[in-house]
């Protein structure tokens, strides 16, 4: 077989957007576009996404309980890292500890569970994610309740100075360091994700989700299979948790991790194109971007040319996002059921499939 050519590697999606977001990173300033702090909300729930897509699209369980597994991920980074208890393990031992905590978090909920199948495993899983948000609340002698726990140590990295070796600390203001950070945490995540998707526990996650049975009469086992991409699914949704915590040097409310987090990560797999790593970053950035980055400017421009009051239930974008996002959702599943960027054994599945139906 001959070697890809070098250019044709820069025609991937996810390369292609990789040098755009360093492109972004370097333009920002200059041109006024005020992008970069948005974007890491929007990294963030790529990351979170990846993780479902691990579950849902990659394994087929429909899992409606990430949010849980985000606030775990959070809290379980405050914990670890905050001056307030006896560990301080600082910014990377505590998110190397978060996705170990978010992992097992995972193996206990898909321990009991893993036998149930479509809506019966949503169903858990969504109760789940509601009981997570109860106890976190109620154990305010460790969470701090409805309080959260703050203040939470910044990100730092080695760095040469004339004097020497000096440890660099972020600072809250400083916007492209941390973009630059969480832009490396995508970038890990989807290199994680690709090789996964490759090997055998990812070829053994396909198989589950096209044929449970069929993967099962050739010597496979449905349980294990499970419960690795649960675990893997709740490490990465763990990360997020706990970059979302170090983002705002607090983990906030209980209340902020709920069911609406689920759906929005759902919603971007399936905007993206379930099991497609390349549909889930575009996925993030139409979805979050919408929300974060588009909304607010459109809001404002309406509002500087007189068309609404500020103040008014329009004025603010947040009464705009979930109405955006169901007539995004009706579109897609009208248009384009299978995805922005469908992944290629899905559309190979859906050929034979039509095949099979229109066999007289």
């Amino acid at each position: 077989m001959s070697a890809t050519p070098v250019w044709k590697k820069f025609m991937r999606i996810d390369v292609a957007l990789l040098i755009l977001a360093c492109l972004l990173a370097l333009v920002n300033r200059r041109l006024g576009l005020e992008m970069v702090d948005p974007m890491r909300g929007v990294m963030v729930f790529a990351i979170l996404a990846l993780g479902l897509n691990i579950v849902t699209g990659f394994t087929g369980l429909l899992h409606l309980g990430m949010a849980a597994f985000m606030a775990i991920g959070a809290y379980a980074f405050a914990i670890s890292s905050c001056d307030i208890y006896p560990f301080q393990l600082g910014f990377w031992w505590g998110i190397l500890f978060t996705a170990i905590v978010g992992a097992f978090a995972g193996v206990l909920l898909g321990a009991p569970t893993l036998g149930l199948r479509g809506d019966y495993l949503a169903i858990v899983t969504l109760g789940f994610g509601e009981i997570t948000q109860d106890v976190l609340k109620n154990m305010d002698v460790i969470t701090k309740g409805t309080q959260g726990i703050n203040p939470l140590p910044a990100p730092y990295v080695p760095w040469w100075s004339d004097g020497g070796l000096i440890i660099f600390e972020f600072a809250s203001d400083q916007e492209l360091p941390w973009y630059w950070l969480f832009l490396g945490f995508v970038v890990v995540a989807v290199v994680v994700c690709r090789n996964l998707e490759r090997s055998r526990t990812g070829r053994s996650w396909l198989a589950v989700r096209e044929d449970q049975l069929a993967a099962q009469c050739m010597g496979m086992a449905p349980v294990p299979v499970k419960m690795i991409a649960f675990a893997t699914g709740a490490a990465l949704a763990a990360v997020a948790g706990g970059l979302w915590a170090s983002m705002y040097s607090s983990t906030g409310e209980p209340g902020n991790y709920d069911f609406q987090i689920s759906i929005l990560a759902l919603c971007i797999v399936i905007v993206g194109g379930m099991g497609s790593i390349n549909g889930v970053l575009v996925g993030s950035i139409a979805m979050i971007g919408i929300a974060n980055i588009a909304l607010p400017k459109i809001a404002g421009a309406m509002q500087n040319a007189g068309w609404i009051v500020s103040g008014s239930v329009f004025g603010s974008p947040n009464n705009w996002k979930y109405l955006v996002f169901g007539l995004v959702l009706v579109l897609m599943m009208r248009f384009r059921p299978d995805g922005l960027l469908p992944a290629k054994l899905s559309l190979v599945s859906a050929k034979k499939k039509n095949q099979v139906e229109s066999t007289p």
